[in-house]
């Protein structure tokens, strides 16, 4: 009996030491960081920042792998059937938690096969159009989508984006007549908006700022509460004659489900310290951003909110992928 007690004791003993040993030496091999964009887009930008800093704080490698398509969901499944060990994280966006209730099925649980890390930033979005597109202004937007005989082309960075979302709400709000245009993330949607190939898209500020100040898109109006100082002759949606129409995205960072807390909170202690850095803050602020840096609990608290958030937009809208 006496030696059953000493093996019950030592497996307890092994259970909880061992979470908090490899917390202690995590991470002596690389980290692979998936973003579910292609290169080049606002989550691909933040991705790399954060991967870069704590490549040097760490002492090894955290590698960018970009998984995009079918808006977010090959990346996100491809994270939730990885292993919990701290060496699989996921930057991702608002797309995560609209999946949940825009897709009819999914082979993981947007919200129970994930551990929320932290909220980096939230950028809103600027709707934009082509330069070819001869409306100048919100009113004078929606009037030309209504009359136009085949509709307005609206691009988006991916079904089931908060940028889909939007435009599936603006339709259903305003009576446009919009045809939507998938794509595999921000920059090979903003380029083919310059390009004319489309016509008018939700696009994240920190994606469209470049091409507004050079007038290779027109900004119509910010879905935010307040202007921005970087492009602050463009209205917001309620100047612009949509009141309480807001959008936005955010960028955080996730790990799968069975990530341990120990490895969790170190992880975000790591980044929640890189974010903080002045040149870190003020280049994400100069993205259009809002500093979030939230801890694990306040996260989580966030994405249950957002769940429900977007649940009801999917709703409203009619959205719905198959």
């Amino acid at each position: 009996m006496k030696s059953w007690k000493s093996f019950a004791a030592m497996m307890l003993a092994s259970a909880i030491v061992g979470p908090l040993a490899q917390a202690a030496t995590y991470p002596d091999k690389p980290v692979t960081l998936i973003v579910p964009y292609p290169p080049g887009g606002a989550t691909d930008v933040v991705a790399r920042l954060i991967a870069q800093r704590l490549s040097d704080d760490w002492k090894q490698q955290v590698v960018v792998n970009n998984k995009p398509g079918a808006g977010t969901t090959i990346a996100a499944e491809f994270v939730a059937r990885s292993p919990g060990d701290g060496y699989t994280l996921y930057e991702t966006t608002a797309a995560h938690t609209i999946s949940a209730s825009l897709y009819s099925r999914l082979n993981y649980d947007p919200i129970k096969d994930f551990a929320p890390v932290t909220l980096t930033v939230t950028i809103p979005l600027v709707l934009v159009t082509a330069p070819g597109v001869p409306a100048k202004n919100l009113q004078e937007l929606i009037t030309y989508a209504k009359e136009s005989p085949n509709g307005v082309t609206v691009a988006s960075t991916g079904n089931g984006t908060p940028q889909h979302l939007t435009a599936e709400l603006f339709k259903e709000k305003t009576g446009a007549k919009l045809v939507h245009v998938p794509y595999k993330g921000d920059a090979p949607m903003v380029t083919d908006l310059m390009g004319g190939q489309v016509q008018m898209a939700f696009v994240t500020l920190s994606a469209a700022l470049p091409h507004i100040k050079s007038g290779k898109l027109n900004a119509i109006a910010l879905a935010h509460p307040r202007r921005v100082e970087a492009i602050s002759n463009v209205p917001t949606m309620a100047e612009a004659g949509m009141p309480g129409f807001e959008a936005a995205t955010w960028f955080g960072l996730f790990g799968p489900a069975s990530l341990p807390n120990d490895m969790r909170q170190k992880i975000y202690k790591d980044v929640s310290r890189i974010v903080a850095q002045p040149d870190v803050t003020k280049m994400l602020q100069d993205m259009g951003g809002d500093v979030n840096n939230s801890s694990p609990e306040e996260f989580q608290k966030f994405i249950n909110a957002e769940a429900a958030r977007w649940g009801e937009a999917v709703k409203l809208s009619g959205a719905r992928v198959d």
